[in-house]
């Protein structure tokens, strides 16, 4: 992609997690984020990039999660994603070919191969790294979601002006 996506999906296990779940002996269920993802999502801001959730599970954890980092369109539960991020770009008036997005899997397969920029995380199953654009070198769960905007960042920005506007967004809050 030689311009930056006018849109950026993630998929969620996989990526903003290793892909594990933990379960208690009252059917509470935990998820483990690394935090330095939500500088990515604080990049994508900065470059006025609009961020879409979309995740096959179905769980609270997720939207919590987006909550906390203000993503406002999170889809949970999504069975094929390839015609809700179609649906999307409709929405938002924009091709799959501006589109970026971060999966991991196989149930993340055809949108992958259909977006103009793919990633997938280290770990995620050789046939499916045959199939994108981009291979990360962070796993899922280990700050993969920030490498991959902090690509989009130093292909067409600079961190620099990240850290930037960063800082002076601390300043006018305090």
């Amino acid at each position: 992609m030689k311009t930056l996506p006018k849109l950026v999906i993630t998929d969620i296990d996989g990526v903003w997690t290793d892909g594990s779940m933990y379960y208690d002996d009252t059917d509470q269920e935990f998820k483990r984020f690394n935090t330095s993802d939500s500088v990515g999502v604080l990049f994508l801001k900065y470059l006025e990039i609009p961020l879409v959730i979309m995740t096959g599970e179905n769980t609270h954890i997720v939207q919590r999660r987006a909550d906390k980092l203000k993503i406002q369109e999170v889809h949970l539960g999504v069975k094929d994603k390839l015609a809700l991020a179609r649906k999307i770009c409709e929405k938002h008036n924009i091709s799959l070919a501006e589109v970026a997005f971060v999966g991991d899997d196989i149930n993340d397969l055809q949108l992958l191969e259909e977006v103009g920029l793919s990633a997938v995380p280290s770990n995620a199953p050789d046939y499916i790294k045959a199939k994108v654009d981009m291979v990360l070198t962070k796993r899922g769960g280990d700050g993969a979601f920030r490498e991959f905007v902090e690509h989009l960042v130093t292909q067409h920005s600079s961190i620099d002006l990240m850290l930037k506007q960063y800082a002076e967004e601390r300043n006018l809050n305090q």
